[in-house]
């Protein structure tokens, strides 16, 4: 149960504050209007996931991501059943999340939900096709890192970290990233409108990147 708690917990810090910063800087719409706003949204996501990491990384591997627990399954990390427990975790933790930032400025604020970014003439393939090749390469990232052999160690949670950060300065253009079905779900559900209408883009893509990794890293890491 401490691993499951864990995964609630952190990725109700990932939505509370990843999200919390897009509302408050308003990177909520037409990107490339407010630098400011695209890189300190990216920052907040990447930073919440380094503080997690080295606060939950023990007790549950810190995957608060559907798509990463995926690529664990994939990967045989882990086995499927107990990915299941993990991502209804992390879905729960993103609601407790998203309605503690909707208790605070209301759903009108628009909760940081993913969208296509209309003004910037994203299309639906476009949108996707960025969710599933961001995902694919944060997964990846991943899964190299976090490896028992080859991985970066204790250094882990600060390079994923900062390659959110990197994956979101690359894709907020396209859809406001969201590389994590979680983070998306939540926000959607309550906020409605076209993030609701459009969510699925926001849990095919990810999941297919995180597959996607999964597959390019079990040929990776195969011995020779």
């Amino acid at each position: 149960m401490k691993k499951y708690l864990a995964e609630l917990v952190g990725t109700m810090v990932l939505v509370l504050m990843g999200c919390g910063v897009a509302v408050a800087l308003g990177c909520n719409s037409t990107v490339g209007a407010n630098t400011a706003s695209v890189i300190g949204t990216s920052m907040a996501f990447g930073l919440a996931v380094v503080a997690m990491a080295y606060t939950i990384g023990g007790i549950s591997g810190c995957h608060i991501n559907p798509a990463i627990t995926l690529g664990c399954i994939l990967t045989k990390r882990m086995d499927a059943k107990e990915g299941a427990c993990y991502m209804a975790a992390q879905v729960v933790g993103a609601f407790v999340g998203a309605g503690i930032l909707a208790a605070l400025v209301g759903v009108d604020s628009g909760l940081g939900a993913n969208a296509l970014q209309a003004g910037n003439n994203i299309t639906t393939c476009q949108g996707l096709l960025a969710e599933i090749v961001f995902t694919c390469v944060f997964v990846l990232v991943v899964l190299g890192t976090t490896d028992e052999k080859v991985g970066a160690g204790k250094s882990a949670g600060m390079v994923i970290g900062l390659s959110l950060i990197l994956v979101h300065l690359a894709c907020i253009y396209f859809t406001g990233t969201s590389v994590n079905p979680a983070r998306s779900i939540a926000p959607a559900v309550l906020v409605q409108g076209d993030a609701l209408a459009q969510l699925w883009i926001f849990i095919v893509g990810p999941f297919a990147g995180g597959a996607i990794a999964a597959i390019i890293w079990n040929i990776l890491s195969k011995k020779d």
